[in-house]
């Protein structure tokens, strides 16, 4: 009983002096709390330039609380100011957040393939975090040398709140592999102050027997765009140009020659590939709907700007946003340029689907069929711009969480207003024309107009999208190449395009025909949709 009672008392005496401490801590901790005042919370749109914060697990306030310090993260992406811009820029933000310290890589398009390929390839681990096109997924995703992407990535809103197709291309197989940072497709971007204007269509009309419209086919762009060549329209006191477009070989030469060659080459009644017949894995870029979008565009050279024989996408990016053309067929980029605030030439363009033709190969029969209505096969090029974390990286969750973090909401967003940078539409909002009018500032009639076209191409059913099979890139400088001759006048277009196919087939049975054809097929299926 004794050492009952002892142990009671023992028990007793722990209580009280338990009870006694805790007492006294509470009153020390209330203590400091009135004596140290609360830590403000950081005002992230007066710090940072974007127009709101938002919820999620790469928020800036979410992102804010990670502590990296000590951990270096290499990234690799395109030289600025397309994509190289909101890397580093976002980069930098996220270092000041979590003590992380990243190395931006930044190379020109023509050595982003490589530079990207050939660590992989020799099995070494150079990048943590890595930005490319979704035509090379069949090397990178499909080569098994990323990532996929974590549970908290894929149940985060912003994930969820990107569109279908954009979805889509951060697949290969069964696995998510790529986060998006960009949403891509080519559409007609104007200038409304030149061809809405009443005080030139008597003149065109008398010239060309027809009003002056926005162009709806590429035999009207060429007659706007020559309208409008080499003299003052605007009255800026500067002569201004027909089209800026692409046509630097190894820039983005490809793709500015594949818009062209859709309406002619995508019948809508014909089935079963656009770049090659799926079954036979023929290609068919030198059939009659090719050829004459090449004839198209060694005629069009005639109304470039000064210099427009050798531009890039930054040069068309200037160019049209600059207001030193009439007409540009292009990604959102240059578009945006010319609506940003200090622009002169500022809610003075507009927007449509990229132009069709009245008439389609049609390869079932061998002829032209003609469209009194238009042939439309608008043309999702490139896709958007992926970024994904290699297999390879020592600091995975980190990398992951700066890719989340550089294409948030609330950075996108901002991003979006930035022509020079490239980021273009692929979340729900962004098709808002809300979003552009109070955000972007955006005339309501400009901010209809551009929504549309976006959708009008995206939602089309005769759409082309890109080729995104293994070796693309080997397909594309080949195709490009042969391009780049005819319009330099080194070769005719069907002598021309007779020299890429053949090339294509080589690629085609060097890569492994089988596997070509079942990832040529996956687009084919896509296009259906």
């Amino acid at each position: 009983m004794k050492k009952r009672q002892g142990g009671f008392a023992k028990r007793s005496q722990l209580r009280v002096s338990t009870s006694a401490l805790l007492r006294a801590t509470i009153f020390l901790l209330v203590t400091v709390v009135a004596i140290v005042p609360a830590v403000a919370q950081t005002n992230y749109v007066e710090k940072y330039p974007i127009f709101g914060t938002h919820e999620g697990p790469y928020s800036f306030a979410e992102i804010d609380k990670k502590d990296y310090s000590g951990i270096t993260l290499n990234a690799i992406t395109l030289a600025p100011p397309v994509m190289g811009g909101p890397t580093i820029l976002h980069a930098k933000q996220f270092e000041e957040l979590t003590g992380a310290k990243i190395n931006v890589v930044a190379v020109p398009l023509s050595q982003l393939y490589a530079k990207v390929m050939t660590p992989f390839l020799t099995n070494i681990g150079a990048y943590d975090a890595i930005i490319f096109p979704p035509n090379w997924s069949g090397d990178i995703m499909g080569g098994g040398y990323l990532e996929p992407l974590p549970e908290k990535m894929l149940k985060s809103a912003q994930w969820g709140e990107v569109i279908q197709v954009y979805r889509y291309l951060q697949s290969w197989g069964d696995k998510i592999y790529g986060v998006p940072i960009d949403g891509d497709k080519h559409f007609l971007a104007y200038r409304r102050d030149a061809i809405d204007a009443a005080k030139y269509q008597p003149k065109f009309k008398e010239k060309y027997g027809y009003d002056l419209q926005p162009p709806q086919t590429w035999d009207e762009y060429r007659d706007v765009a020559e309208f409008f060549n080499d003299w003052d329209w605007d009255g800026d006191g500067e002569k201004e140009y027909g089209a800026s477009e692409m046509t630097q070989r190894d820039a983005q030469l490809f793709w500015q020659f594949i818009v062209r060659a859709a309406p002619y080459a995508q019948h809508p009644e014909v089935k079963g590939g656009f770049f090659f017949e799926v079954e036979t894995m023929t290609p068919l870029i030198n059939t009659p709907g090719f050829v004459q979008a090449l004839e198209d565009m060694i005629e069009i050279q005639k109304f470039y700007p000064p210099g427009g024989k050798n531009f890039s996408l930054s040069d068309v990016i200037f160019s049209f946003g600059g207001g030193q053309t009439a007409l540009h067929a292009n990604w959102d980029d240059g578009f945006i340029q010319a609506m940003e605030k200090d622009s002169p030439i500022r809610n003075q363009v507009n927007a449509t689907m990229a132009p069709g033709a009245k008439k389609a190969w049609n390869r079932k029969t061998n002829k032209w069929d003609d469209f009194p209505n238009i042939n439309r096969a608008p043309f999702l090029a490139w896709g958007g711009w992926i970024t994904g974390v290699p297999k390879t990286s020592e600091n995975k969750e980190a990398a992951f969480d700066f890719l989340g973090f550089l294409s948030n909401n609330a950075n996108q967003q901002k991003d979006l207003t930035v022509g020079r940078y490239g980021v273009n539409p692929y979340r729900t909002n962004d098709f808002s024309p809300v979003f552009w009018t109070e955000k972007a500032g955006f005339d309501p009639e400009v901010a209809k107009g551009y929504t549309d076209a976006l959708r009008n191409t995206l939602d089309h059913p005769n759409r082309v999208f890109d080729l995104r099979i293994p070796g693309n890139q080997l397909y594309v400088n080949a195709l490009a190449t042969a391009v780049s001759e005819s319009l330099a006048g080194n070769m005719k277009p069907q002598e021309a395009l007779d020299k890429a196919a053949k090339e294509w087939d080589k690629i085609t049975h060097r890569v492994g025909f089988d596997q070509q054809k079942s990832a040529y097929q996956e687009i084919v299926n896509l296009e259906g949709k």
